[in-house]
């Protein structure tokens, strides 16, 4: 039952990562036509502040997809979820959440609760990264 098991989740790991290439393969080619888009339409060659915010969290969710494909690589191999991978993608995901932010949608609560979040996941990667030496 165990091998069976065993087998089963190499089969479902497996696959998740072929989709998630798939998906981070369809990002870049969106960011890539977001890209070109944005460049030819006048101004030509000039981007404005909100198309380089969605470049901008465009080429992060292509990050985030590098990591989580880095997390499940590591999985595969070794069959143990990295912490300090997890915080990678966590950062990174929190960074995409405030370059496309407008804080004026948001409550000062909201913000400060962004804020410790930020705080606490770079205070765990700090120290795992200090443990492990």
């Amino acid at each position: 039952m165990l091998a069976y098991l065993k087998k089963f989740e190499r089969v479902v790991v497996l696959t998740l990562i072929a989709m998630l290439s798939i998906v981070v393969l369809l990002a870049v080619g969106e960011l890539g036509w977001v890209l070109v888009q944005d460049a030819i339409t006048p101004p030509v060659l000039i981007l404005e502040i909100d198309e380089l915010l969605d470049i901008f969290g465009l080429f992060l969710l292509v990050l985030i997809g590098i990591e989580l494909l880095e997390m499940m690589k590591a999985y595969l191999a070794e069959g143990v979820v990295h912490s300090e991978v997890v915080l990678t993608v966590a950062l990174i995901a929190i960074a995409r959440k405030i370059v496309v932010l407008d804080a004026r949608d948001y409550s000062g609560a909201t913000l400060v609760g962004i804020g410790v979040i930020i705080v606490a996941l770079a205070a765990a990667y700090w120290v795992i990264r200090r443990a492990r030496g």
